[in-house]
């Protein structure tokens, strides 16, 4: 299920399902631990003897963000009820805080005597064993608590601050459903602690006039010992909630706006999505560096394992979308997390959790008797090439100097050094960490680092360094020419497998991923060769049903939807491979004109967000619901990268004609 409204600040991430029922919560780094585990934390309204939870049937919902912020707007309608609940919930961009201000309208005109409760159902780092619940008289809070991790449960309206009404007790064990049952009366018991299983639920008490609204707000302070909360939770109190979020709601507007580039040639729906994808790329960057693909915690349901890593493939290419977007910070910050990952190794390995660990993997060490490195080589590759892209928009000498040695040198020399006879690459895993071989996008990527690693060298004043790896770049480059180009098809290949005679089994799969031939520098987009290969890749990867879009590749199995009309339907949509055809038509383009034809790309992805924004891996080419991880945290940053490039080519290209209108005019005028 998507992740509709992701709110956070880099150390605290809060989710919501479609629903409105919040359902991850990470602290104190995004993407560990999730404190939830998926589970529901509900949210619902009593009133005139009824109880109306926030799933139930009956209430309409509208989930959106307030413009230019990581604050929500989400409107709740409840016309059997006759009630309006709008509430605004947001993290605190200081303090590990999650607000929810909500206000209540009558619409039935009749005073109402209406109970919101909240329900916190937390596996506090990632269990239930052992978590404790209590009511705190001293800061009149409920607290639910284990080990390092602290949650402090307030609420305030306009007249009264505190928890007043509150039930803690026991869930999914003994046949206990959970406190929130004990909210269907109204009434909660009140009950002083319980520990294990357990869950707690709050509530607050308005008395609504005909027609009128009433105001209150509930936080949840999130810290690693008692006394942080109680400290946090006085501030709160001194400050008063209301100006802790107007000023988060502020700073957003100053971010997402920061950086003056001109993206007006774009339409507007999609403007509103770049803008809109910053800020959800935001919520899933920690702020010790770490770039996590997603956060929906239900794809654990289906593979087991979640999302909440960081692949350096995706990390590297989100800072790309940073650096584009003149987010300098962000992309500093992942390269020296990146650096501390990489260590004394010229390579990297799979993913790595937040904190730059090493995390779960299906690579194998060993293959047919034979050890093997676990990695996909793109990875150590696109680092590099990003750090370049950083340093050509930034020019921080300093901060280059710091990564030079690990980020650049030790892993060019290294990849130099891991070729086979042919000057190719040797096998590794390929980008989908699917199938093992010599890859075309993994040697478009590594071209593209080492012709990044000597310009590096070269700046450094290492002219030998610059030479060995730019001819190294160039024999590659070569290599591909004759390799893994198939002149009979007019196709590169997806992959090349080495034979005992030293030649390739080539596999001719058509595959998104072949856009990496222009992407990092390797080709030309005017070369022949790349023009017929990414006609190719449109014409066979089209999705031909209502909904369009790009699969990744012919016969994509991961989570596969038609199974017998394949050439129709090779696999589901997904926003990075249309977006990378948009790519091609921005760098090749001459004229305005073919630029635009990026414009039908960008449209198509805009149409694909949720209401909030949110955009998804992939969606189903039947219905174009959202499928997989959402929000998938590459998807976000090929829209920044895409628009960015859109608006750059548009300004040069609009400024060349110009100019070209203007000497034609000086010409004629001398005649």
């Amino acid at each position: 299920m998507p992740r509709d409204i992701p709110v956070g600040n880099g150390s605290l991430l809060i989710t919501f399902d479609d629903l409105y029922r919040i359902r991850d919560l990470y602290s104190p780094r995004v993407g560990r631990h999730n404190h939830t585990n998926g589970h529901v934390q509900r949210f619902g309204v009593w009133v005139d003897g009824q109880m109306a939870w926030i799933e139930d049937e009956g209430w309409h919902r509208d989930l959106r963000y307030k413009p230019d912020s990581l604050t929500t707007e989400v409107v709740l309608t409840h016309h059997n009820l006759g009630l309006e609940v709008i509430c605004n919930d947001v993290v605190d961009i200081h303090q590990p805080v999650y607000f929810r201000n909500f206000s209540v309208r009558d619409l039935a005109g009749k005073s109402r005597d209406v109970r919101v409760f909240f329900h916190c159902d937390l596996s506090i780092n990632g269990s239930p064993v052992g978590d404790t619940a209590n009511y705190d008289p001293t800061t009149r809070a409920v607290i639910m608590y284990k080990d390092d991790a602290y949650f402090l449960i307030n609420t305030c309206d306009q007249t009264k601050a505190g928890v007043e009404h509150w039930a803690i007790g026991a869930k999914r064990v003994g046949g206990a459903e959970g406190t929130w049952r004990d909210a269907e009366d109204g009434q909660l018991g009140r009950n002083a602690i319980s520990q294990g299983s357990v869950d707690a639920t709050v509530g607050i008490h308005l008395q609504v006039k005909p027609f009128e609204t009433q105001e209150a707000t509930m936080w949840i302070v999130c810290t690693q010992n008692y006394e942080d909360a109680k400290h946090i939770n006085s501030r709160i109190w001194e400050i008063g909630p209301d100006r802790l979020i107007t000023r988060t709601e502020a700073y957003w507007k100053l971010w997402s706006r920061k950086e003056p580039i001109n993206i007006g040639s774009l339409p507007e729906p999609v403007q509103d999505m770049y803008y809109r994808s910053q800020l959800i790329l935001r919520t899933q960057i920690d702020n010790g560096g770490a770039i996590i693909a997603a956060n929906d915690s239900d794809i654990t349901h289906f593979a087991g394992d979640h999302y909440s890593y960081c692949w350096m493939r995706d990390g590297a290419l989100v800072a790309h979308g940073l650096i584009l977007a003149g987010q300098s910070e962000l992309s500093r910050n992942f390269f020296r997390f990146a650096a501390n990952c990489i260590g004394d190794k010229p390579y990297f390995l799979h993913k790595y959790t937040p904190e730059g660990n090493l995390a779960s993997s299906w690579h194998p060490w060993t293959l047919d008797g034979q050890a093997i490195l676990p990695i996909q080589q793109d990875e150590t590759a696109l680092t590099l090439w990003a750090l370049r892209e950083h340093y050509e928009a930034f020019r921080d000498v300093e901060f280059i100097k710091e990564l030079y040695i690990s980020l650049v040198v030790r892993p060019a020399q290294w990849m130099l050094e891991h070729r086979d006879h042919n000057g190719l690459p040797l096998q590794s895993w390929d980008l989908w960490e699917e199938r093992r071989g010599i890859h075309t996008f993994t040697v478009a990527a590594t071209i593209g680092a080492l012709n990044a690693a000597s310009k590096f060298a070269r700046d450094f004043g290492e002219i030998d360094r610059a030479a060995a790896f730019r001819e190294g770049a160039e024999r590659m480059k070569g290599a591909m020419r004759r390799h893994l180009w198939h002149k009979e098809r007019q196709q590169f290949a997806r992959m090349a497998v080495p034979l005992d005679d030293g030649s390739y089994r080539l596999d001719m799969t058509r595959d998104s991923a072949n856009y990496a031939l222009f992407a990092f520098g390797a080709f030309d987009t005017d070369d022949p060769m790349v023009e017929s290969e990414m006609s190719s890749l449109r014409d066979r990867l089209w999705v031909k049903t209502d909904v369009g879009g790009c699969a990744r590749y012919e016969r994509d199995y991961y989570h596969q939807v038609e199974t017998e009309n394949t050439d129709e339907i090779p696999g589901n949509p997904w926003v990075i491979c249309t977006l990378w055809h948009a790519q091609y038509h921005i760098t090749k383009a001459k004229t305005l004109t073919e630029l635009r034809l990026a414009l039908p790309l960008l449209e198509w992805t805009s149409q694909r967000t949720l209401r909030s924004g949110v955009l998804a891996e992939q969606f189903d080419p039947y219905s174009g619901a959202p499928m997989s991880v959402s929000p998938l945290t590459w998807s976000h940053a090929t829209v920044v990268s895409t628009c960015v490039m859109y608006a750059k080519k548009f300004d040069e290209l609009q400024a060349r004609a110009s100019s070209g209108s203007t000497q034609n005019a000086n010409a004629s005028k001398k005649k």
